[in-house]
């Protein structure tokens, strides 16, 4: 795959989990494909992938399954 930002060869797409909101109204979402690029060093989702996280976010208490997620502070150094 082509980089959008250097356009080299060697872009890939890789599932993560994207944090959204804050507070009560937090959600994650799980499986977004993000395009990671290791001759750049970018990541970037697709307009297509950022326009289904919106419609998400817009209709997240229709979409979502509450479940338990463990939780830890981060307490080291900046």
């Amino acid at each position: 795959m082509i980089c959008d930002m250097c356009g080299k060869q060697g872009a890939r797409v890789r599932i993560t989990t994207r944090t959204v909101g804050s507070g009560r109204s937090a959600f994650l979402i799980e499986g977004v494909p993000l395009i990671r690029c290791p001759n750049c060093g970018e990541s970037y989702f697709t307009a297509d992938t950022l326009r289904e996280i919106e419609r998400i976010r817009k209709a997240w208490r229709k979409v979502t399954v509450a479940k338990r997620v463990p939780v830890a502070k981060f307490k080291g150094a900046a």
